[in-house]
């Protein structure tokens, strides 16, 4: 059953009647519609705190999404979920992705930010000194250069 479906406390049943009638009423295409499902219902899993589910709609959503924007916000939302889950790697290699398809989005470069600088801070209280400069080096260096 959709997550959708189950929603068991007013406010989100509301919000849900109420997204359901927009998107009926938007004049996008079939495809793109159920792709929302499929991100709505990962937010609201997300929120939940079942990541497993979250991650399986945020999925099933990238497979129909065609929209750049729309896709970077998807990607966006798995890798704070990597994130939470200690998989650094994986967040880094998925706001990459995320950037990739829309750069305009800043708290991917700020939680990149934060990961290195995490990163830099471990190796620092480990006494690696050059590999924490390393780190808080990329990390300074996240994100678009001033012109001028």
């Amino acid at each position: 059953m959709p997550r959708s479906n189950r929603n068991d406390n007013f406010i989100d049943k509301s919000f849900t009647v109420m997204a359901d009638l927009i998107v009926k009423l938007l004049p996008i295409n079939a495809r793109a519609k159920e792709a929302y499902v499929y991100y709505r219902d990962g937010l609201s899993a997300q929120n939940d705190g079942d990541y497993a589910e979250a991650l399986e709609n945020y999925e099933e959503s990238l497979k129909l999404e065609e929209n750049a924007i729309d896709r970077g916000e998807t990607l966006k939302n798995i890798a704070i979920i990597y994130m939470s889950n200690g998989e650094e790697e994986r967040a880094l290699e998925t706001y990459q992705k995320a950037l990739e398809e829309n750069p305009k989005q800043p708290s991917c470069l700020k939680n990149m930010g934060l990961i290195y600088e995490k990163r830099g801070r471990t190796a620092e209280e480990d006494g690696r000194r050059d590999d924490a400069d390393g780190w808080f080096d990329l990390a300074a260096d996240v994100g678009p250069k001033p012109s001028g």
